[in-house]
């Protein structure tokens, strides 16, 4: 069968040993002819018009393809070692060459792509007339040494003008390089049928050298087009170019392009941290955050979220939030190794994870409440170093500090508590609501609260703190001791140092509670907003992480801290000790023995002074006897109803007698089937002959001789 890719002949010639025929010159041989004529240009334009004769067929022979990509091939070398580099670029595109080959020429671009043992497939025409040299720049070198030496002194590589023709041809070559693989991306994505080798190998090399050359040439916008779509870039290649061009964008894309969330994290920190410098990434600190919330990997958030923390404590603390979104259950131990990392790098940041920890998460374990207590309580310390909120606070808190500050218009705000004679609220909440508002005043309540309402820290370790401000830190110490159940200390504190009669009294009534839920509903409604949180720890209806105290108290308690109370106050060597001690006895009267107040009562007391209490306990005494008295009749009453019933149930039993019961040892014992009615009977022993009955009902003896007929039908 005829082959069309063969030239055919209408002309035989018979010889003698032969035959010869006259054949049409093959485009292979034209081109060869033109070329070793250099008339390069002639066989480009024959090349030219048989590519578009074949691609005008319908279906292209595949030899005649071959035969094209052979000769642009050609020519495209034939260029190349002539220095003609835009002209070699546009037919190596033509003839479909391989990037690897002409790559090869790049040695500083090439890198560790491929090794000088790699085999490529090449036509072995192209093959042995490609030039010998081993890079672009020994041909452009060999070509300046042909055309002028020896015309150039004092030598062709050396002179002047060669070496700036060298730069030039060296930059016209690496252009040339570059749209050629940009040409080969373009293939490469419009058709897989391109004709274009497509292996990885392919693939890599055209990527990463066109990377490379967008790098040195500092061309940003297209060095991230590339990397932004589908890419095939050998980043081992181009890191080191990167870091040195501060490409820290283009980094970026690689490391996202190849899920490498580590390295991308890292970059995007340093891009934070000002270590790198690249105007181009878009807020890197958010793009960290949206990668986080993301993948969802909790080493990473760990990891970054303390990080972020040091910079933006919002923005940290809401990321490390996210490690307690999922079912999971973490452990205590977890949350410590976070607090204890954020506690490295940021004291605030620490301090509102652990707030956290304890308000949403209700962690209550001892050694988070014990670092949380301590916090608050370092945050007070440090907040009395200001002069102006320690004298403020000394002057609230303890009466004994009036006389330093009698003179200063703020300072008599601030003691106008402690030296009212009987205030109507009591100091928490006057403390609340007269105090500026300040990022001080803030930290002192939620402390206090968290203070009264926590059961879980060791209130020894913070007695110890306190104490070096006793005078400023009376309420705190106070609820301390209370936790302690150093109820003496306590109530002289509330009492006397403090002048907070409606607290110690409170203290009584709960038992060893200073702050009472009516005290927090009120604070709720007229504090910031911003203390809601705490305060609604303790209102009802709400289920808060933090344990609870039991309100209700035991009664004996109470009254011996009433008793402890009264005790107190008469220790008070200011004056009006027995008008407090009275308003406390009436007060809780109900509460207190009078014989127990009595032997307490110092002798100088006028009775004046107890005269209400002791008619009021005399009266109650009376009530209580007359109540008595009362039920006394009033069960006498029923026990007359009760025999009245049982008489007709009696009446119709008659006469029972009960046989002995011997026991086992063989003597007789009685029993009684009625001993509920504890009813004994007896036989006549009257004259008349009727029977005698002996009842006892409710321990009641009733004897009677009831009237019966006398014909023998009754009972």
């Amino acid at each position: 069968m005829f082959n069309g890719s063969f030239p055919r002949s209408s002309v035989l010639l018979l010889g003698e040993q032969q035959i010869s025929a006259l054949l049409p010159s093959t485009l292979i041989s034209q081109v060869e002819s033109l070329l070793s004529s250099h008339r390069i240009q002639d066989a480009i334009d024959l090349a030219d018009q048989r590519r578009r004769k074949v691609q005008e067929s319908i279906t292209p022979d595949e030899d005649e393809s071959d035969e094209l990509r052979y000769v642009y091939q050609r020519i495209g070398f034939q260029c190349f070692e002539e220095t003609m580099f835009e002209d070699a670029g546009t037919n190596f595109i033509n003839g479909d060459l391989d990037p690897r080959l002409l790559v090869s020429y790049y040695p500083d671009l090439r890198g560790s792509l491929f090794s000088a043992e790699d085999a490529l497939d090449v036509f072995a025409g192209v093959a042995e007339r490609m030039p010998p040299d081993a890079s672009v720049d020994d041909i452009i070198v060999m070509n300046l040494v042909r055309n002028y030496s020896p015309h150039l002194a004092p030598n062709t590589r050396s002179a002047p003008p060669t070496v700036e023709l060298r730069k030039i041809l060296n930059l016209a070559a690496r252009d040339m390089l570059l749209a050629f693989l940009r040409k080969c991306r373009i293939k490469r994505q419009a058709s897989k049928d391109s004709g274009l080798p497509t292996t990885q190998a392919v693939n890599v090399t055209v990527d990463t050298v066109l990377a490379k050359l967008y790098i040195l040439e500092g061309r940003k916008e297209d060095l991230h087009m590339l990397l932004e779509n589908q890419n095939y870039v050998a980043l081992g290649e181009i890191d080191a170019l990167l870091r040195e061009g501060s490409f820290f964008h283009a980094l970026c894309l690689i490391y996202k392009s190849q899920n490498d969330d580590t390295q991308l994290l890292d970059t995007w920190s340093k891009l934070v941290e000002g270590t790198y410098q690249d105007d181009t990434v878009p807020d890197p600190l958010s793009q960290m955050i949206a990668l986080l919330k993301q993948k969802r990997d909790r080493g990473l958030v760990q990891k970054w979220g303390v990080w972020l923390a040091q910079r933006d404590a919002e923005r940290g603390l809401e990321l490390l939030k996210t490690l307690h979104s999922g079912k999971r259950r973490d452990k205590p131990e977890d949350d410590l190794a976070t607090l204890k990392q954020l506690r490295d790098v940021s004291t605030s940041a620490a301090a509102r994870y652990l707030e956290y920890l304890i308000l949403v998460r209700g962690n209550n374990s001892p050694a988070c409440h014990d670092d949380f207590a301590m916090t608050c309580v370092d945050q007070l310390i440090s907040s009395v170093s200001d002069e102006s909120v320690s004298k403020l606070w000394r002057a609230k808190g303890n009466v004994r500090a009036l006389m330093l500050f009698s003179t200063s218009k703020v300072s008599y705000t601030a003691a106008s508590y402690a030296s009212s004679s009987r205030n109507e609220s009591s100091f928490l909440l006057y403390f609340a609501s007269t105090t500026p508002d300040s990022d001080h005043k803030r930290t002192r309540l939620k402390t206090i609260v968290f203070l009264q309402s926590s059961a879980s820290y060791d209130p020894k370790l913070l007695r110890e703190r306190l104490l070096s401000q006793p005078k400023i830190f009376t309420l705190e110490l106070a609820i301390v001791e209370g936790k302690l159940s150093n109820h003496r200390s306590a109530l002289q504190i509330l009492a006397n140092d403090m002048r907070d009669d409606i607290s110690a009294e409170t203290y009584c009534t709960l038992g060893g509670q200073v702050i009472p839920p009516r005290i927090l509903r009120s604070m709720a409604d007229k504090v910031d907003s911003s203390l809601s949180q705490w305060i609604g720890l303790q209102l009802p209806n709400s289920t808060p992480p933090i344990t609870r105290q039991n309100s209700t108290t035991d009664s004996q308690l109470k009254s011996d801290l009433l008793k402890l109370l009264l005790k107190v106050y008469m220790m008070d060597d200011r004056a009006g000790p027995a008008d407090r001690a009275a308003r406390l006895l009436n007060a809780q009267s109900a509460s207190l023995d009078i014989v127990d107040v009595v032997s307490l009562i110092p002798p100088k007391w006028p009775l004046t002074s107890m005269s209400s209490f002791l008619t009021r306990s005399l009266r109650r005494t009376l009530h209580t006897v007359h109540e008595g008295q009362i039920v006394k009749m009033i069960s006498s009453g029923q026990n007359l109803e009760v025999k009245d019933r049982t008489w007709a149930i009696l009446r119709e039993q008659g006469a029972i007698v009960e046989e002995a019961i011997e026991d086992e040892d063989g003597s007789a014992t009685s029993y009684d089937e009625k001993s509920p009615l504890s009813e004994k009977v007896a036989l006549p022993d009257d004259e008349s002959g009727r029977d005698a009955h002996e009842i006892h009902v409710n321990g009641v003896d009733h004897t009677s001789a009831p009237s019966w007929t006398s014909d023998d039908s009754a009972p």
